[in-house]
Formats: structure tokens, sequence, C-alpha cells
């Protein structure tokens, strides 16, 4: 399966009063390499583990495998990953026939909040809220794997 998404910078908080639901993830990586990316996500009641390939189209675009697993399973997972995991809430935002999810990252990465919007082509026009600032898409630092290894407290600029 192709994941298609763009990502981007969030200004303010207005997303917060927009959103449809709000939910804490952890998430821990096996592997943060940018060819592949195994990551194990606790969301909620639910534990989840996803491979992911190389993107393409500048950022925009990857292979993507998702499989839902025992929250139990994932909890214990987490224990073998590469420290540290990232940790989110989560806040789904519908705009027009598209929905925004709002990461405010917390830990070693708070201060970044960041809106993704799936597509299901890299051309579709999408709307741009108000709170949508600047986007980084295919910007690697932004990535959640190399979040968990350099996080963005760290970052100078």
């Amino acid at each position: 399966m192709i994941e298609i998404e763009r990502k981007f910078l969030v200004k303010g908080t207005g997303y917060r009063q927009e959103a449809s639901s709000r939910i804490r993830i952890l998430q821990g990586f096996f592997c943060t390499d940018p060819d592949r990316t195994i990551r194990v996500r606790c969301i909620g009641n639910h534990g989840f583990l996803t491979i992911k390939g190389k993107t393409f189209d500048q950022g925009t675009s990857r292979p993507e495998w998702e499989y839902e697993i025992p929250l139990v399973e994932a909890e214990e997972l987490l224990a073998l990953c590469i420290p540290d995991p990232v940790e989110k809430v989560r806040y789904q935002v519908l705009c027009g026939e598209h929905t925004f999810e709002v990461d405010e990252f917390s830990g070693a990465n708070q201060g970044l909040i960041l809106a993704e919007v799936e597509l299901q082509d890299k051309e579709e026009d999408f709307p741009r809220p108000s709170w949508l600032g600047r986007e980084v898409t295919g910007d690697p630092r932004y990535y959640n794997s190399q979040l968990s290894q350099n996080p963005y407290s760290t970052w100078k600029d």
C-alpha cells in the first residue's frame, strides 16, 4: 500500500477547538534507516506494528503496512526499541473532505506541533486552515523516526 501525505508546522492552538478527537500516542522504533522504518505504537487501548519503505515524490509518498497487535505485546515491544520513544497527543480535525492529524509532541520533542493530511493523489487539492503553517513534507528532521534520535529540543535552529 502507498501512503501519500503532506506535513506542515502548526501555528497557534486553533485546531483544538475544531478537533473531533484527542488521543495519546507512544511509539518506538526498531529501525530508523531512511530506506525502511519499523515502529511499534500504543494508541489508546490498541497496539500497532508498522513497516514503512523509502519515501519518494519529494517526500509525499512511501509504501506502508500496518498491523494491529495486542496492546500488551505492543507495550512489551516498546521495551526493545531504540531509545527514546516519541510521545504525543493527536487531534483529528475534519476540514472539508479531508482529515488533518495534528500532533502535539511532549517529552524531548516538547514544543513541536505538526499536522499531516493524507491524500489520494500527490496533486490533490485540500483546504488550508488558518492554523496551518509552513510545509515540511520531505524534511527528514520532522519524521518521527528521526525525532526519536534527534529530538526537537536539541535543534539549534
